[in-house]
């Protein structure tokens, strides 16, 4: 078995990250303990996995990391949901055919799309890549 997994981030504040993850994108905790000598957070993000690390992020860049994707099923609802929060979106949605999506930062600058696909108007190929089975 080979599967990419997830994401690992540093949280300069793990209480606000926890909150905003859960309150946004409905993150579940799944463990919140010692981990590797460190303070580790693992949520589930719908199929998909984030761990939060309890310590500042370090340096001024994210490297070669750009963004975390997230496919989402009711973008336009979930943007709502979202902006009631208060989250600031980069632009409104912008569409793309079959694709859609959002720009958005999480806490420490995270960045993250969310987006919707529809994949009966897609390629084979390309329909294959969004589906997560």
């Amino acid at each position: 078995m080979l599967d990419l997994h997830h994401v690992h981030i540093f949280a300069s504040d793990v209480s606000t990250t926890l909150h905003w993850w859960q309150e946004n994108l409905d993150a579940v905790v799944s463990y919140d303990g010692d981990f590797g000598g460190a303070r580790n957070v693992f949520m589930k993000v719908g199929k998909g996995r984030i761990n939060v690390y309890d310590q500042p992020p370090r340096g001024d860049t994210n490297g070669a990391f750009h963004h975390v994707g997230i496919r989402v099923e009711g973008l336009d609802k979930l943007r709502e949901k979202m902006m009631a929060n208060g989250v600031e979106f980069r632009s409104e949605i912008r569409e793309f055919g079959s694709w859609r999506y959002l720009m958005c930062s999480a806490p420490d600058n995270v960045l993250l799309e969310l987006f919707e696909a529809d994949t009966s108007q897609m390629s084979e190929d390309l329909a294959d890549f969004f589906d997560l089975g």
